[in-house]
């Protein structure tokens, strides 16, 4: 490849940033607020299947399980179509695409969170429900005073490895026209028809997302002083440390 040939690439390559790259850059903003919204609401209702899960209930945990078996069991791209397409065919009457990818997003979320909150509950030990119970408290207000704070300090990671899974999952949305990340980088590609490089800026843009997540889960959890699969607070360190004091041996 001669200088020329380097110069005219390169001055391609600046002529397609300049003109598309903001155009691009607003996909990812549509991307993150895509994830924020579908693991916020999912964040919502996954507790309420967690703790449906978790019920005494047959009912409850019955629809609980069957919820999370058909949503973890069928695939992302398949849900969208049903919301999308499906739904509108049984109710006659159409959805528009946001709220349809919302919808679809939350529901999937929703299920995975919903496990990774169960175990979260059932990682405290047995011991706090009790001593909850033994001061007066109701069985729901161990629940939500005692049990869910715990719990939540400890799912940090999955949960920030669900929302870069989720950020990721979300280009499965091009497919109904929602112009997010990926699908503004196929209407550029089909006007320029430089995928290298469009597609490349896509690929560096999602990178870029997942990475600053990542450092952010990870500041998170060494904030809350994570250890293990767990969080350990001040306090507990504290009580740990008058325990050992107390019995030298």
């Amino acid at each position: 490849m001669d200088t020329n040939a380097v110069i005219a690439y390169i001055s391609g390559v600046r002529a397609l940033l300049s003109q598309y790259f903001e155009y691009i850059l607003a996909g990812a903003g549509v991307t993150l607020a895509l994830t924020v919204s579908s693991v916020g609401i999912g964040l919502v209702f996954g507790t309420l299947i967690a703790l449906g899960r978790l019920s005494r209930f047959p009912v409850l945990r019955y629809a609980a399980s069957a919820y999370i078996t058909f949503f973890r069991g069928t695939p992302l791209l398949v849900q969208l179509l049903l919301v999308y397409m499906g739904l509108p065919f049984l109710l006659g009457t159409s959805i528009e695409r946001w709220p349809a990818a919302i919808a679809a997003l939350s529901m999937n979320s929703a299920a995975y969170i919903a496990e990774i909150v169960r175990a979260g509950i059932q990682s405290i030990e047995r011991g706090q429900r009790e001593a909850g119970l033994a001061i007066g408290l109701r069985p729901r207000q161990v629940m939500t005073l005692i049990i869910l704070p715990q719990a939540f300090r400890r799912i940090i990671p999955p949960l920030g490895n669900e929302f870069i899974a989720m950020l990721k999952d979300s280009s499965l949305v091009s497919v109904i026209a929602l112009e997010e990340l990926l699908r503004r980088s196929q209407i550029v590609v089909t006007r320029t028809f430089r995928p290298v490089e469009v597609y490349g800026l896509t690929a560096l843009l999602y990178l870029l997302m997942t990475s600053v997540i990542a450092h952010l889960v990870g500041r998170i959890e060494r904030r809350l002083s994570v250890e293990g699969y767990g969080v350990v607070d001040k306090a507990g360190k504290q009580s740990r440390t008058a325990a050992i004091s107390a019995n030298p041996s």
